[in-house]
């Protein structure tokens, strides 16, 4: 069985308590995963305070050819970082599931080396110049989820290292190995130091979160525990981005020609088993075709295989954890007991796994749990509206806004209405789709700051102006 470390200051550290990793598909063990601590945390932030001054003055030609050296490294072991994702986390490795991840952090990794903040001039003429610097904020600790462990790693540790920063990063304790692996690689590549992996329960998580000596969190997971990171924050004034929960709405059209979409809506809706921030999770259909869009989709998803990962014949994998499958039953059977219609799936099977069918749930009503909270999970709930701008209100009436997307014949039609979407992206004909060009964030509780693109560089930096009187 292959063994894994944690990486501070450039070496392997193994301590001697460790915790299980199982294959969600099975319950097979994958590995023991080394146990971090509050003291190995520490040790970790000293590293990447020692070696933060030299990686943020190393010319910056040399930190773009370092990041290129690492995407190189990272698709040498594409295959084997996707089969790692698979067997701890569950996405299959057909379709848009491991293998896109792990093709997805070399992608993001050669687009963010590509990247640059030059100065701004302000001014420059016989009074004096004004130039503005963009400075790396120095530690930054970073606080990864276990739905996407590798890409979301990816997201957070790059644009850090790319401007300067030196890290700390703390992976989810269902999914660490393919995070352990990852920088492990990375190590191979950089200097001691700059990156660093600490596992650990939420004490350690505690501990980053208010650790003097790191000046930013970035932070992807639930709304709940985004507030708490916040609030732990505030004693020493860190930065702070937050990615967080979305509970995203999709807005039908009325006459829309359904059958050419059903692909787009079914991955919008059931990517990585529907365990994505950025996924469909509420879908308003027009009365006019309500009944035909629910029966045509329903078809759809029935034929969609799921099973173990590693078979190459299924395109979704179970649950990550029985927290999450059993808490995506419970709201499929809350709607059921309200009485909403489970058109397809909606009965756990037996056998082992955290499996759950992917589930089509007709006649859904607003107040349901299905509905008003984050199910992230297999199952979509479709409404039925009148008017547009009822769909428009009942889909902005929620406190989070990571996004939204409308579908319709005419797409200019529908983008004007996306656009009136409380979301931080709003699509069309398609969702859930990034670009590492596009920034991504949310509005309201789905977020504080963005990730990719310029915008996402300057997240890890501060400004400096520089007024030079003449």
């Amino acid at each position: 069985m292959q063994t894994y470390s944690l990486t501070i200051d450039g070496k392997a550290v193994s301590p001697d308590q460790t915790f299980e990793i199982r294959n969600p598909a099975d319950g097979t063990l994958v590995a023991s995963c080394p146990q971090g601590s509050v003291e190995l945390l520490d040790q970790a932030v000293k590293a990447a305070r020692r070696a933060f001054p030299a990686w943020s003055a190393l010319p910056d030609a040399a930190r773009v050819a370092k990041l290129n050296e690492v995407a190189t490294v990272l698709q040498q072991h594409a295959g084997e970082l996707a089969t790692l994702v698979t067997r701890e986390q569950g996405k299959a490795q057909s379709g848009p599931g491991a293998n896109l991840e792990a093709g997805g952090c070399v992608a993001w990794t050669r687009v963010t080396a590509s990247l640059a903040l030059p100065e701004e001039t302000i001014q420059d003429d016989a009074k004096g110049s004004i130039v503005v610097r963009r400075k790396p904020v120095g530690v930054v600790g970073s606080i990864t989820p276990w739905n996407w462990p590798l890409m979301i790693a990816t997201w957070h540790i790059m644009p850090a290292v790319r401007v300067g920063c030196t890290i700390v990063i703390k992976p989810s304790p269902y999914t660490p190995l393919s995070t352990l692996r990852l920088v492990e690689l990375m190590n191979t590549v950089l200097p001691p130091g700059v990156v660093n992996v600490v596992t650990g329960d939420a004490e350690v998580g505690t501990r980053m979160v208010t650790h003097p000596d790191i000046n930013k969190i970035v932070f992807t997971g639930s709304v709940k525990t985004g507030k708490s990171v916040m609030a732990g924050a505030s004693d020493t004034l860190k930065r702070l981005t937050l990615e967080l929960g979305g509970n995203d709405a999709g807005i039908v059209l009325p006459g829309t020609a359904i059958e050419p979409l059903l692909e787009k809506l079914f991955w919008g809706c059931f990517i990585n088993g529907g365990q994505t921030c950025a996924a469909l999770k509420r879908l308003y259909v027009h009365e006019s075709q309500y009944e035909d869009v629910v029966a045509k989709f329903a078809e759809f998803v029935s034929k969609i295989p799921v099973g173990d990962g590693m078979d190459p014949k299924n395109l979704v994998g179970p649950l990550t954890n029985e927290m999450q499958r059993d808490k995506v039953g419970s709201y499929v059977d809350e709607a059921r007991a309200k009485g909403a219609r489970v058109v397809t799936g909606g009965v756990r099977p037996a056998g082992p796994g955290f499996f759950y069918p992917l589930t089509v749930v007709a006649d859904a009503t607003d107040d349901m749990l299905l509905v008003k909270e984050e199910q992230f999970g297999p199952a979509i709930p479709i409404l039925k509206y009148r008017t547009v701008e009822e769909a428009l209100t009942r889909a902005n009436s929620l406190d989070v806004g990571l996004g939204g997307s409308v579908w319709g014949n005419d797409s200019a039609e529908a983008a004007n209405l996306a656009s009136r979407l409380e979301c931080g992206t709003a699509w069309v004909n398609q969702h859930g789709g990034l670009h590492p060009m596009a920034p991504f964030g949310g509005v309201k509780s789905s977020g504080i700051g963005v990730e990719f693109n310029v915008d996402g560089l300057k997240e890890y930096t501060t400004i400096q102006v520089v007024n030079v009187a003449r």
